[in-house]
């Protein structure tokens, strides 16, 4: 389950913006759909015949998608997603 998230308009005692429901409604949609995303492209990978070259590609093109989902955390991509992509290739593939 996501993490409840008090809902303030306007914008908090220090003068910073603070989300409306459908901004957080959106941004869990987006984060939703992050999941999914990974998800699906591990299983892929794990469970399909894919060659090394294709499971790259797939994982480029994944990279694409959270671009623009989340435009500008390709930062994140790289902390977070792209070391458990590698685990999976590396373990499917049986490199290193």
């Amino acid at each position: 389950m996501g993490v409840a998230v008090p809902v303030l308009m306007g914008k908090d005692e220090e003068g910073m913006h603070m989300p409306t429901k459908e901004e957080i409604r959106e941004e869990n949609q987006r984060i939703r759909r992050l999941r999914i995303l990974t998800n699906l492209t591990i299983s892929i990978i794990m469970q399909s015949n894919l060659t090394l070259e294709e499971a790259s590609k797939l994982v480029a093109d994944v990279r694409s998608a959270v671009m623009k989902l989340f435009p500008g955390k390709e930062d994140v991509f790289d902390l977070v997603l792209a070391p458990r992509f590698r685990r999976v290739i590396n373990e499917r593939f049986h490199l290193q």
